[in-house]
């Protein structure tokens, strides 16, 4: 059975959906993984952070000054006693309206996120937690944006699934070549600090896709609510590979 989903108005492309014969649990079963950080996460390391507009705290944080919002993520971290925050997939955030680059009509306003994101101290090193080779990569720019992205290709038992990795430091991408092989456990980038990761305190973006939809170098992180059920198909949680869930 083929899932037809219609992506905006009458004149948009249809996407055709197949659902997967395995899941990403069954698939990871036997493939050598490696903690995406270089460690495991769990609750003594990681906290918990919540963007979503239940969060009373985020009224009192200007986004559009990076400073500013970098100055209350690492403060709950420091707080907290953690060197990590986690969180993200599939959470309605209310914190995009610092950037143009997410703004349509309110109906379709992008704030759902489709990735999880890893909160700590640039240059924090980021290993490929599954062999796979460079499938793209480039530098996102613009305020809001990934800033430098590595996209790799994997090939779990015949099905390919793509790894996205944004918000890195500019010089990850010096001497990237597609097709260049990555190994289970490779450091192959690192956090980057903003300007250049996108203007935000500095994080991983870590997402997951069945399907590029055509994409190089790039892939939508957020979508709107209309675009949930599409984007759930192609887009697997990635807490499914990191093996933790803080709640």
């Amino acid at each position: 059975m083929e899932i037809k989903i219609r992506e905006g108005l009458g004149t948009d492309k249809i996407f055709i959906l197949r659902p997967m014969e395995k899941s990403l649990t069954e698939l990871l079963k036997g493939e050598p993984t490696f903690p995406l950080m270089g460690e495991t996460l769990h609750p003594g390391n990681t906290l918990w952070m919540d963007f979503s507009p239940a969060n009373a705290e985020l009224e009192q944080v200007d986004f559009s000054d990076t400073a500013h919002f970098d100055g209350y993520v690492f403060g709950k971290l420091r707080a907290a006693g953690k060197r990590f925050g986690i969180g993200g997939y599939l959470e309605h955030r209310a914190i995009y309206a610092r950037s143009g680059m997410f703004a349509t009509d309110q109906a379709d306003f992008r704030n759902i996120h489709l990735g999880i994101d890893v909160w700590t101290a640039s240059g924090h090193p980021v290993y490929a937690p599954l062999a796979g080779k460079v499938y793209a990569f480039q530098d996102n720019a613009g305020f809001g944006d990934y800033g430098a992205t590595i996209i790799l290709e994997h090939d779990l038992k015949g099905t390919p699934l793509y790894s996205l990795y944004g918000h890195l430091a500019l010089k990850d991408l010096e001497g990237l070549e597609v097709g260049m092989p990555i190994d289970a456990g490779q450091k192959f980038c690192q956090v980057g600090p903003f300007p250049e990761n996108g203007d935000w305190p500095p994080h991983l973006h870590f997402q997951l896709m069945w399907d590029m939809l055509g994409n190089w170098g790039d892939f939508p992180g957020v979508c709107s609510q209309r675009e949930i059920e599409k984007y759930r198909a192609i887009c697997p949680d990635p807490q499914v590979l990191l093996g933790y869930s803080p709640r």
